[in-house]
């Protein structure tokens, strides 16, 4: 399917899964995501879902918490996925092992097989934040090889580096429709 078929189609639905640890940002992303208010938010409990409308889709994303008692239970949530955004927390270096980590399992999910990964290098906005290239050079993710990625600096808070979703770009399209057509 090329571009012009996906044009065409209208309010085409895409599901998103929202992961990374607790505190990452998720939430506050996916509000900026819906054009939300950002002043008030908890950390998340169980999940939470949005539908937010760009460029002819609906894309649906599910936002499921990150703390360590919840993340066994992201497995449940992997079928379907047409898109995996995986949010770093890029000023917490002692937790980088640890988010590494998760997101390697991620990718050995059978589930999850092939499927696009947008990785969010967030907190860009506070003065320790490592760089996107050096996360991405920390998590090795160039020996990713069996689906596409890209990482993209961000604040969260700010909504910098966030236009990449509001709009989706040509990577989050072409990937989409890359998979989906598999």
């Amino acid at each position: 399917m090329n571009l012009a078929t996906l044009k065409s189609t209208p309010d085409q639905e895409v599901r998103i899964l929202l992961l990374g640890l607790d505190n990452g940002g998720k939430t506050t992303l996916l509000k900026q995501l819906a054009s939300e208010d950002i002043s008030h938010i908890t950390p998340t409990q169980g999940f939470n879902i949005k539908s937010v409308q760009s460029q002819g889709f609906k894309l649906n994303v599910w936002d499921i918490g990150g703390q360590r008692k919840i993340r066994p239970y992201w497995r449940n949530y992997f079928e379907n996925t047409d898109v995996l955004i995986y949010v770093i927390d890029s000023a917490d270096r002692k937790r980088f092992e640890e988010t590494g980590q998760e997101l390697a399992e991620l990718l050995d999910e059978e589930k999850l097989s092939g499927v696009p990964v947008l990785i969010f290098a967030n907190k860009q906005d506070l003065l320790t934040a490592a760089p996107a290239s050096e996360i991405a050079e920390g998590l090795n993710l160039h020996t990713i090889r069996d689906r596409m990625w890209q990482i993209q600096s961000c604040s969260a808070l700010t909504g910098e580096g966030i236009q990449v979703s509001r709009k989706p770009s040509v990577w989050l399209v072409t990937n989409i429709k890359q998979y989906s057509m598999n």
